[in-house]
């Protein structure tokens, strides 16, 4: 199985960048992981919220296969324990599934048309966060349940 954290936009701060590098490389020892990043839209001045939620969207469909997994990291998903997500890893891992992808949308959300595409909705915190704490705090969760997974000291109870 793959990996795969699919983003809009880019990490202006590169301590949040470095941190985020740092955990996709120790991922490396464990799965396939990758972390795509599609370009934040140009000029968009001129359009509405939805035309942007749209335009992303649709870049974001561009980059899934039929045959994906598709979790979108969304405020009103399913809440989970890191023990809990790593059995849901898990899981999916053993179902035979070739890739899993989690998405963190713009700053506006999600289109009509990725919800839809979606498999499930899981949420990191009640909280809000910038995309780029974002991606590092989802990598490090994905890092954390592969750690549990294997029984090695870094996660605590």
């Amino acid at each position: 199985m793959k990996i795969t954290l699919l983003a809009v936009g880019k990490t202006d701060d590169n301590r949040i960048a470095d941190l985020t590098d740092m955990y996709v490389e120790r991922l490396k020892h464990y799965i396939n992981f990758e972390l795509e990043i599609i370009p934040d839209l140009k000029k968009t001045k001129n359009l509405s919220v939805e035309q942007q939620k749209t335009k992303e969207g649709d870049l974001i469909l561009n980059q899934l296969q039929t045959s994906d997994f598709v979790t979108l990291l969304d405020e009103k998903g399913k809440s989970l324990s890191s023990q809990q997500f790593a059995q849901l890893i898990n899981k999916r891992s053993l179902s035979g599934m070739k890739r899993l992808v989690y998405i963190i949308g713009g700053p506006y959300g999600f289109s009509e048309a990725v919800y839809k595409r979606a498999n499930s909705k899981l949420s990191l915190s009640a909280m809000t966060f910038s995309h780029q704490m974002v991606r590092l705090f989802a990598v490090e969760q994905i890092y954390r349940a592969f750690t549990i997974l294997k029984n090695e000291p870094y996660h605590h109870e």
